[in-house]
């Protein structure tokens, strides 16, 4: 299912809108994610799942999402998005069916919900954003990738509601095997959309008149290369500090509102949360277009910081406790978190290329799995122990001021002669 390379001055058909709106369905679907804390919320008493057991599935989806996003990187590189993101819905569809067989137990949902679907999200979020920056200038890298990644934080906006309607019609069991097969036809279905430019294409605004030196983007630098710079470990401790501290929470929110503030309509918070973190994505993605990467991701941790030490306010009585209070502070963490997942991708494209972006962000991409499985593990365990989930506020804010402080020291790495390599450039066509 990979297109073949076109000649360097052969015209083509500018699809970048179309593989724009193909990647943020399929990420509308995949979103499913970020429900968990309400599908959660509604486990049964009887079923026996402590606080912890609960943080299980959603933590193993979060880490293999992640681990899978390398493999799935490196395969959407050399034969294509649209295979790799129809294996994707297949396995999140399969995955989720699993878990509805699995009745009640723990095991069964973190084999279904967290394995299989958890691989299946990896391929295909791994295959929705390289498609689509490919046919866009650098200029406009962040907000594509905002776009595109957008969907995967508005997912909860129609599918918490969604998912709680059903939970309350047929039970847990068969909400997941309608979303399942609902998703598992969507993936699927918009997966043949995603179609990338031929090789070498070079879109406009990437034109470098004779003799001066190349754009960023005409050139690129292997993982291997990647993995010699020490810029990769920054991005990837600073990564997972800004989106583990925001999953630790997510994956709490709806248990968070009704513990500290009374608030039994947890799938609305969960709703403002993702209103934020779909708009989040793209605004940060755009501003850091004209602003810089660093200044953005350092404004938006110091921001989310703050957020998290008013959160821990937020209790019975006091201003922040009322529904709309919490469901403001619930839209901006959203909307911080959400630039992470729009600024990481921009800024590995900025540092290392495009040739080699699906693996490259892969492997910066598995500090958000493991900060989501960290963090989120640990805010159950702070839970079971103090009863409270005040302790996991503080520690999220203090790794977001060390991110904070990171973003001053990162700078562009130094990029190695053996490692670059200079691409062909074929003109665009208008789309048709």
């Amino acid at each position: 299912m990979n297109q073949s390379p076109e000649t360097s001055t052969q015209s083509v058909v500018h699809r970048g809108w179309q593989v724009t709106l193909a990647g943020l369905g399929i990420n509308l679907a995949l979103g499913i994610l970020y429900t968990w804390s309400v599908l959660s919320k509604e486990v049964p008493a009887d079923w026996g799942w402590s606080e912890a057991d609960k943080s299980w599935p959603y933590s193993i989806a979060c880490l293999v999402f992640s681990l899978m996003m390398v493999p799935a990187g490196r395969l959407q590189d050399r034969i294509g998005p649209r295979l790799v993101a129809t294996v994707g819905g297949l396995l999140v569809g399969v995955g989720m069916v699993l878990a509805s067989v699995s009745g009640s137990s723990n095991l069964g949902y973190m084999i279904g919900f967290g394995l299989l679907a958890g691989t299946g999200i990896g391929f295909g979020y791994a295959s929705a954003t390289p498609p689509a920056v490919k046919w866009f200038p650098p200029a406009r890298t962040g907000m594509i990738a905002g776009i595109v990644v957008s969907g995967f934080g508005l997912a909860s906006v129609y599918a918490a509601p969604l998912t709680k309607w059903l939970i309350d019609a047929f039970g847990i069991p068969h909400t997941m095997l309608i979303l399942g097969v609902a998703f598992l036809i969507v993936v699927v279905g918009l997966a043949q959309l995603l179609i990338p430019p031929p090789k070498g294409f070079r879109p406009a605004g990437t034109a470098t008149p004779k003799g001066s030196a190349p754009p960023p983007d005409a050139i690129d630098l292997a993982p291997s290369a990647m993995l010699r710079t020490m810029q990769f470990y920054l991005l990837w401790v600073m990564y997972f500090c800004g989106a583990g501290a925001g999953l630790m929470v997510i994956a709490k929110l709806a248990k968070i509102g009704e513990q500290q503030a009374g608030v039994a309509l947890g799938f609305l918070l969960v709703a403002a949360l993702a209103i934020g973190n779909g708009a989040g994505r793209v605004v940060a993605g755009t501003l850091s277009d004209k602003l810089g990467r660093q200044r953005t991701m350092l404004g938006c941790f110091v921001f989310q910081a703050l957020l998290m030490f008013l959160l821990t306010t937020a209790q019975k009585g006091s201003l922040l406790a009322t529904v709309p209070m919490l469901a403001l502070l619930s839209a901006l963490i959203g909307a911080n978190y959400g630039a992470n997942l729009s600024l990481f991708p921009s800024i590995t494209k900025d540092f290392y290329g495009l040739k080699h972006f699906g693996v490259n962000y892969g492997l910066v991409f598995t500090a958000w799995g493991v900060g989501g499985f960290v963090l989120s593990l640990l805010a159950g365990k702070l839970y079971d122990w103090y009863g409270t989930f005040t302790y996991s506020c503080y520690t999220a804010a203090v790794l977001l001021l060390l991110a904070g402080a990171m973003t001053l020291t990162v700078k562009p790495p130094a990029r190695p002669a053996h490692a670059v390599e200079p691409l062909p450039a074929v003109a665009p066509a208008e789309e048709g």
